[in-house]
Order: C-alpha cells, then sequence, then structure tokens
C-alpha cells in the first residue's frame, strides 16, 4: 500500500514547482529546521507532499484528518516518508479526536489547521499547548470565519495567519480548484451527464463561481440560490438564474452546498427535491446538509456506488449523496488539481515559516500574510510557467503615488 501511495505523491511533486522551490529555500536558510509542525489538512498526495517538504527542510511534521477525507495509501506513503500519520480511512469521530490530541501531545509550535479544528481543541480542552503554540496557519473560509469569532470575543490567545485569504489561494484554489475537482468528483461517483440537467448551487462565494462556471461549460442549467444580495446580483450578471432555495430545489436534478454554513440546505429544501436528484457538499463544514436527519427519516438506505448511497423516503422518493454528505472533491475524489495546490501550499509553507520567524511579534488575532510574500509566489509560478508581464515606468510609479492634479 505504501508503494502506490508514494508513486501517488511522487506523481503530484513534478506539477508542483514553486513548492519544490520553496522546500529548497526553507532547507537552505534553516527556517523549520528542527521544528515542530502540525499538518491538520485530507490526507490526499498534494497534502502529503506539503508535509513532506516541510520535513525535507528539517521540521518534525505529524499529520492528521478525519477519515472520510483520508487515502490509506498516502497515509501509508507518507508515513514511509519518515512523517508521523494520525488517520485512517473510515475513522470515528471518536478515533479523530484522539488523533487530533496525538498531535497536540506532539506539542506543534505551528499549526496548518483546516476549519480551526485543532486550534479550536487547543483553546478548549487542551489549553496546556498554548504554552508552546507560537501560532496557526488557516486554509479554509469556514475556520478563518471561526478564528475571527474567536479574536472578536478575546478567546483566541495565539497569532493565525489567514492563508486562505492570501490571493495566492482564494482566487485559484477556491475558484479554479474547486470548480474543477468538484465537478471531476460528482461525474466520476456517479458516471452520469451533467449537460442538460437542473443544478442548484447554494452559495456564491469563490467556491460556487468555479462550480457554476465549470457546470454551464459541461452543458448544466445552473441555479444560484444566495442570501447575501451582492453576490446574487453577480451571479445574476454572470448569467445564472437566481431563486429562493425552495423555489429552485423544486425542478433540481443536481444539488450543490458551497456556503460554509451549517444546515444550508434545510428541510423545507430537501423535502421539495423530486425523485432521484442528486446531494453534494462542496462546502468547508461538514453538515451543509443534514445527513443524520436524512438517515433517520428514510424508510430504507443502501449503498448503490462506491460514493453514492441512496436514501428512500416514505413519500417514494429516492435521493442520492454524493461522498457521505462531505466536502465531495475528498470525500469522492483526490481534491484539486496539483497545480493549484502548488500555489496554496506555497502559502502554507512559507507561512508556517513566517510564524516561526515572526509569531512572537504578532498579537494574538487574525493576520494577513504579508503582501510581498503572496506576490512572490504569484511571481515564482508566472516564471515556472514560463510567463513574462510587464513593469511600470518610474514616471508611471511616481503618478500612482502622488495626489496632485496633472496639467
Amino acid at each position: 500500500m505504501s508503494a502506490e501511495g508514494e508513486r501517488k505523491i511522487a506523481w503530484v511533486s513534478e506539477w508542483m514547482p514553486v513548492l519544490n522551490g520553496v522546500r529548497e529555500r526553507l532547507r537552505q536558510e534553516g527556517t523549520v529546521d528542527g521544528r515542530r509542525i502540525a499538518v491538520i489538512l485530507p490526507i490526499e498526495p498534494k497534502t502529503a507532499y506539503l508535509a513532506s517538504c516541510l520535513a525535507d527542510a528539517g521540521a518534525e511534521v505529524s499529520v492528521a484528518f478525519q477519515g472520510a477525507m483520508v487515502h490509506d495509501d498516502v497515509a501509508a506513503g507518507l508515513a514511509a516518508r519518515g512523517v508521523e500519520v494520525f488517520a485512517r480511512q473510515g475513522s470515528s469521530h471518536e478515533e479523530e479526536i484522539d488523533y487530533f490530541r496525538e498531535v497536540l501531545a506532539r506539542r506543534p509550535e505551528v499549526v496548518i489547521d483546516d476549519r480551526a479544528d485543532v486550534i479550536r481543541l487547543a483553546h478548549t480542552t487542551h489549553p496546556e499547548v498554548l504554552d508552546t503554540l507560537l501560532g496557526a496557519s488557516e486554509e479554509t473560509t469556514s475556520g478563518v470565519t471561526a478564528l475571527r469569532a474567536m479574536e472578536a470575543d478575546g478567546t483566541l490567545k495565539v497569532p493565525c495567519i489567514a492563508a486562505n485569504d492570501a490571493r495566492c489561494k482564494y482566487l485559484f484554489d477556491n475558484r479554479y480548484g474547486s470548480g474543477q475537482s468538484v465537478v471531476n468528483a460528482l461525474l466520476d461517483a456517479t458516471n452520469l451527464l451533467l449537460a442538460g440537467k437542473r443544478m442548484v448551487i447554494v452559495g456564491y462565494g469563490w467556491v460556487g463561481k468555479g462550480i457554476a462556471r465549470r457546470a454551464r461549460g459541461l452543458g448544466a442549467e445552473v441555479t444560484v440560490c444566495e442570501v447575501e444580495p451582492f453576490a446574487a446580483l453577480e451571479a445574476h450578471h454572470d448569467g445564472f438564474e437566481v431563486a429562493p432555495l425552495v423555489d429552485a430545489c423544486a425542478t433540481a436534478e443536481v444539488v450543490l452546498t458551497a456556503t460554509g454554513v451549517r444546515h444550508a440546505l434545510g428541510p423545507e429544501a430537501i423535502d421539495a427535491l423530486p425523485d432521484g436528484a442528486l446531494l453534494a457538499n462542496a462546502g468547508g463544514i461538514d453538515d451543509e446538509f443534514d445527513v443524520t436527519a436524512l438517515r433517520s427519516a428514510a424508510t430504507a438506505t443502501s449503498r448503490v456506488r462506491e460514493h453514492v448511497e441512496e436514501f428512500r423516503l416514505g413519500d417514494d422518493r429516492s435521493l442520492f449523496v454524493v461522498g457521505q454528505g462531505v466536502c465531495v472533491n475528498l470525500s469522492a475524489g483526490e481534491g484539486h488539481p496539483a497545480e493549484i495546490m502548488d500555489l496554496t501550499f506555497s502559502v502554507q509553507a512559507l507561512s508556517a515559516g513566517y510564524l516561526l520567524q515572526h509569531a512572537r511579534d504578532l498579537q494574538p488575532g487574525v493576520h494577513p500574510l504579508p503582501a510581498e510574500i503572496d506576490e512572490a509566489i504569484a511571481r515564482a509560478k508566472l516564471q515556472a510557467l514560463g510567463l513574462r508581464i510587464d513593469t511600470l515606468t518610474p514616471e508611471q510609479e511616481a503618478f500612482l503615488r502622488g495626489w496632485e492634479a496633472f496639467a
């Protein structure tokens, strides 16, 4: 099993040139050498390569995540590279908490977190780790939202980098990465045609925008549901139908949630769905629709494909849930393309390095990735792609710095 996982890790390494450069920089500068870093991210080949790069640069790395998004062969391949891995496919919630505790027992100095899971655990049941924890770097929109809530009520005790808010992350990972990987996972899991299907996308943030664009490109009839007026207007001007959720669900053949909000697809909307509708979650939290309640309401359930479960309801409808109702591109696929994660994980690796060097100079709270680091990653990616851009002339720079009227 480990040999297959190592092959997958080696494959993605060929498509992540910026991260390769970051690894060499960290190694030469000794930024992470001997430092303890926890990686709390879905265990698939790109994440494994990030952890491997940090370990190659001298860090003591431990990795954990929930079982629905763990590829056992990749976990085995990563362990074979000398990284501590606490995860297995299909683990229970209680086991996952134990895995997170194992990571915290290593007293990480920096946590690369997902959905702020481990940072919240450190601040609630394991406050002793805050004595040696310098900071965290957060991967997701929902996680940054949680950290800002902690900051607002004075709970957050360490500085946290909002890696999700870096331009090299959200402009590419959330939009292009999610757009391709979510649609790919849905189609691979079901082996159905998207062209002509009525698709409802709940949420029109960067993830929703990417999915909507890819789905339309494959011929789907896309309707967007939103609670935020500016996002709804943007969806309208991008050429998509906009409608209330229950109205849209009445004729939906596919529903994808992309909100980061609990129970975004509520019982009334689920009751409105026609027989045979497909449901999948592309968002950053596990219960954007309530699979537990759906299971309780079903008269029968059956697994009809590897990643598709049928829920037979009392009114003779069947609904099909793809990827267990958790982030579908990882629960039913391998996540974003390697070239996209090259940017995201360069952000994360450099965020970890920045915290190790500067955390003691930062106040507890949520901080942006320094703009110069973000821009350096973008420029490195352009160079790797063989692309060149122009520069401002000294006169243009002076114009932009000035405010006086020009004759």
